[in-house]
């Protein structure tokens, strides 16, 4: 199965690179999209749901995984 990966980030994270060095570790391909702007940030956040005020926020298949924690798990469960 073919995972279609999305991590959303902004610059100077340091979860996002860890997000980002997790997938490339295994070997798992991605877009990443930067949102540096806060307001942009802000409403992207308001899209994800009231909980969601940081970054990475990571996709996987269209679905929120969440951050780093939730990438982890998410890539747990799939066995990668």
């Amino acid at each position: 199965m073919t995972l279609k990966i999305t991590v959303y980030s902004k610059s100077a994270c340091p979860q996002c690179e860890s997000a980002k060095s997790l997938l490339k570790a295994r070997s798992l391909p991605y877009e990443e999209i930067k949102i540096d702007d806060e307001a942009e940030r802000l409403a992207f956040y308001a899209k994800c749901g009231p909980a969601v005020r940081q970054m990475p926020q990571v996709f996987i298949n269209e679905q929120r995984v969440g951050g780093l924690t939730g990438l982890q798990a998410a890539l747990k469960q799939l066995g990668h």
